[in-house]
């Protein structure tokens, strides 16, 4: 047997934050949380985790804002943005109840106070959590409305100083077309921020991906439903699509 084979990949960051949509935490269900996806995803974690790499997580709420989505038309922008803060809440109390399961110690932040549930927002405590091997989750997105919890993740990303974004959706990256309506889309193995914003190709938001390349953060999008996909995105393999600098090395 090889050295390759026997001694065990290091892995590519030290620190990230993955960013996981309300939608895939719906796995195949059409609304609310699915828990077999829910407990796969907790493993994927606790196994990044146990190679020594620091994680923490941002929820987007979708899959349960979705459903109060008809009684939000016509309301007022800033009200339904809380009602959506809410929602990224709930997913972060059920993705803490799936890794403490598999007993991975974690702490729920949340940009809006509610101590009775979760811990206020602190910079310099969530990253003393992360040092301590805890997982870090972070809800309620930045705490003000008209932001995505696609900025929420970049300006977290920055504060705690992680290596990367490593944004968890349904598909393997970032594709020249949809692949599901088109079999010959091409998936981009690199992209730079600029190609981003000006091929307008929906990655994060133009305010979270700004945040990025001013900031020097690289993003992975990848597809969080794959099993491994997560493992070997940390590890630096050929997985998703890469966003970075023109001059960046994967």
């Amino acid at each position: 047997m090889s050295e390759s084979e026997t001694t065990p990949q290091e892995p590519a960051y030290r620190r990230v934050l993955l960013k996981l949509s309300g939608e895939a935490l719906m796995g195949e269900e059409d609304y609310g949380i699915s828990r077999p996806f829910l407990e796969r995803i907790a493993l994927e974690i606790q196994e990044v985790a146990a190679s020594g790499v620091q994680v923490a997580v941002v929820i987007g709420g979708g899959n349960i804002f979705r459903g109060v989505a008809p009684a939000s038309h016509d309301m007022d922008r800033a009200t339904a943005d809380y009602m959506g803060m809410l929602a990224t809440v709930m997913n972060a109390l059920a993705l803490q109840d799936a890794l403490e399961n598999e007993g991975l110690p974690t702490r729920v932040q949340t940009a809006i106070s509610m101590q009775q549930m979760a811990e206020p927002y602190i910079r310099r405590r969530a990253i003393r959590h992360l040092e301590k091997g805890r997982v870090v989750i972070f809800g309620a997105g930045t705490g003000n409305p008209f932001f995505t919890t696609d900025t929420a993740a970049s300006l977290r990303s920055m504060e705690i100083g992680a290596e990367a974004v490593l944004k968890g959706t349904k598909v393997d990256g970032v594709y020249t077309d949809d692949p599901m309506t088109n079999p010959e889309a091409m998936r981009y193995r690199h992209l730079t921020y600029m190609d981003v914003i000006a091929q307008d190709l929906k990655v994060m938001d133009a305010t979270a991906i700004t945040l990025c390349r001013d900031n020097h953060l690289p993003i992975v999008v990848f597809n969080c439903v794959k099993p491994g996909a997560l493992r070997r995105v940390v590890l630096g393999e050929d997985e998703g699509t890469f966003v970075g600098p023109e001059e960046a090395e994967r």
